[in-house]
């Protein structure tokens, strides 16, 4: 028997349609029912309840409790990137959805990835943080520097985690295939983003719409060219 870890349970537990479909849906970092997640899959109740069960049992997934409902999300930010990365690895192979959906255009432009900004938005926010010196890009890892962390605590970011967590990363962008910024900075400035109101996250999508006066205050503040 070969050693080291087995690959093989995880990629079964992804390799199913019904479930790939729950954990993209989960990949907008909001907890779902059972349901919603149902739907997402195109599934009955029953047949979502095994799956569910199955992916939790797995370690891809976390249930909450809250009244009658169990809420599912995503086990942590490493199951988030693994998926990030399967997406990517699918659209360069060309393994697409016959019919895209109406919104690509959108996700594509800014999107929800975890708990952080992707899409166009994404990997121009973190181009400008590494031209204006606020990040440093050793080779793909990333690093706050000095003037990084002058203009986010002016910015008015919380940058206090869990000590695992890096404080900025790298994540490679599928629509892009660029990297955009992952992370606690990553994550704080999106909040940050949606406290001024500059965009919001469209009901029950992972795509994030900027208003026209938030687009230009996007631009102000990290410098980054029109789009």
């Amino acid at each position: 028997m070969r050693l080291g870890p087995d690959i093989t349970r995880i990629a079964a537990l992804l390799g199913d349609p019904a479930r790939a479909n729950m954990l993209a849906a989960l990949m907008g970092g909001q907890a779902l029912t059972a349901g919603e997640l149902a739907r997402e899959a195109g599934v009955t109740a029953q047949t979502a309840s095994s799956h569910l069960g199955r992916l939790e049992a797995g370690g891809l997934l976390t249930r909450r409790r809250q009244g009658r409902h169990s809420y599912f999300a995503l086990a942590g930010q490493e199951v988030a990137d693994a998926i990030e990365q399967l997406i990517l690895l699918a659209g360069r192979e060309g393994h697409l959805r016959s019919r895209p959906g109406p919104r690509d255009p959108a996700l594509r432009r800014a999107r929800v990835c975890y708990d952080h900004l992707a899409g166009d938005f994404g990997v121009a926010m973190l181009d400008a943080l590494v031209a204006s010196g606020r990040i440093a890009d050793h080779e793909g890892a990333l690093a706050l520097t000095d003037d990084g962390r002058a203009f986010a605590r002016d910015f008015g970011l919380d940058l206090s985690a869990p000590a695992r967590r890096p404080v900025c990363k790298a994540c490679l962008d599928w629509s892009v295939r660029r990297s955009h910024l992952a992370g606690v900075m990553g994550a704080a400035l999106l909040s940050r983003i949606y406290a001024l109101g500059w965009a919001r996250r469209l009901e029950g999508t992972r795509v994030v719409q900027f208003s026209a006066p938030g687009e230009a205050a996007f631009r102000r503040a990290f410098g980054a060219p029109p789009f």
